[in-house]
């Protein structure tokens, strides 16, 4: 069959595509990964990309799904529109934590990390051997430092709860911080446990539900690595990175889950932003005072039920006979969305391990379910600490009743009684 067009043009050579879902040919295994492993070449890198035209002799792709996968579809599309190499690997020289995080004990241990890789951060050093063959093995993590300016820190300064110390918190409201980026890396084994279901059973879900986009989470039972097109996190580190992991350090702490109507546009509706704010807070007062703060933003916007979802709940709260009340607030979700939350906290606490943390002095929450996991996975929670009436947005006084009606708003640490009381419930801030 003739390749040539009208005029004697040629046709563009047609490209093979390679299929994951089932190991390739009689070239090299995959890289071992042995999960829980405290010295990173006995773990083993995580590989989740592969190419074409990659020297056969170079051991591939060993995990499921793709870097960057919440935004792999617009990097397809830049490299199907020419703008992007297929074959392009990055170079990282320069690229190094701009800060040294860890190692520390709970790297090694496989059942206090499952959802991050702790190496992910080292790559370019602890791999630099692999990536000098030609692996191509990527960061997960990036450290690197910056300031942030809230104005309300800076009202905070002026009503005498904050002081500029010109170190951490500057007179024209800069804050000096640490912020690390982190992608999801999920090692399967790990993932299952947490939420006590079988790994066969739920990576049929995942296959099911994704609509089949990875066929190899039913196919390649021996890749143990996912990496999910789910956004990750940042983590803001306030006061001495270097005190983490220390018995002595004091640390203060605020999971945040994403709420961008209120977190970047100011939204009245909830008490994100404001709560938001006042962990920033509180993680300053602790680094003044020689421990460490640290905010977690997770994107997890809606409650992990996005955002269409969430306006769709807001006109039908305000719609319902009777107008918004505190006691059909959770009703309402759960008749558009099926359920009331999807954040699945369980993973939650990884990434305080990943920092060292063994105790938190200050949780900047008072959600159940968030200080549950983390007391689960041996985090020990010292004091929990509510938002401000005065903080309270007007319009937010329904959330923040129906909350309290719900058992989640309390001064003190709930009894256990308590707490089995609010298992089944899915609210949060």
């Amino acid at each position: 069959m003739s390749n040539d067009l009208e005029g004697g043009a040629k046709k563009p050579a047609i490209k093979p595509i390679i299929l994951t879902s089932h190991p390739g040919g009689s070239g090299p295994k995959p890289l071992p990964i042995s999960w829980g492993a405290a010295d990173p070449q006995q773990r083993g890198p995580v590989i989740a990309t592969v190419h074409k035209d990659d020297n056969p002799s170079i051991a591939g792709k060993n995990a499921i799904g793709t870097h960057s996968g919440a935004y792999a579809l617009y990097r397809a599309l830049a490299i199907a529109a020419g703008q992007l190499k297929a074959d392009h690997k990055p170079d990282l020289t320069n690229t190094a934590p701009a800060e040294k995080i860890g190692p520390f004990p709970q790297w090694g241990d496989a059942g206090k990390i499952v959802s991050i890789d702790p190496f992910g951060h080292v790559v370019s050093e602890v791999f630099a051997g692999l990536i000098a063959q030609g692996v191509d093995v990527r960061p997960t993590i990036a450290v690197t430092k910056a300031h942030i300016n809230m104005p309300e820190l800076i009202a905070a300064m002026a009503a005498g709860r904050l002081h500029a110390d010109g170190d951490i918190l500057a007179a024209n409201g800069d804050v000096r911080v640490t912020k690390v980026a982190i992608e999801p890396v999920w090692w399967l084994p790990g993932v299952a446990a947490r939420f006590k279901i079988s790994e066969t059973e739920m990576r049929r879900n995942l296959f099911e539900q994704t609509a089949g986009m990875f066929p190899e989470l039913v196919t390649r039972p021996d890749l143990k690595v996912f990496l999910p097109p789910i956004g990750g996190m940042t983590v803001y580190l306030f006061g001495d990175v270097a005190k983490l992991g220390r018995s002595e350090t004091k640390i203060a702490c605020r999971i945040h889950d994403e709420c961008n109507g209120s977190d970047v546009f100011g939204s009245d509706i909830c008490t994100c932003r404001p709560y938001l704010a006042h962990g920033i807070e509180v993680c300053i007062e602790q680094a003044q005072q020689g421990g460490v703060g640290i905010i977690v933003y997770n994107r997890k916007e809606g409650r992990a039920l996005g955002e269409v979802t969430k306006f769709l709940v807001y006109n039908a709260r305000k719609r319902q006979e009777g107008g918004d009340r505190a006691e059909a607030y959770f009703e309402r979700t759960e008749c558009v969305a099926g359920v009331q939350d999807m954040r699945f906290q369980e993973l939650m606490p990884d990434v305080l391990h990943w920092l060292g943390v063994a105790r938190v002095d200050k949780l900047v929450s008072m959600s159940n379910l968030k200080y549950q996991p983390l007391v689960d996975s041996g985090i020990q929670v010292i004091e929990r600490i509510p938002i401000p009436d005065d903080l309270i947005p007007a319009d937010a006084r329904v959330e923040m009743d129906a909350k309290k009606a719900a058992g989640y708003f309390t001064d003190k640490v709930p009894e256990q009684t308590e707490l089995k009381q609010a298992k089944g419930r899915r609210l949060d801030e």
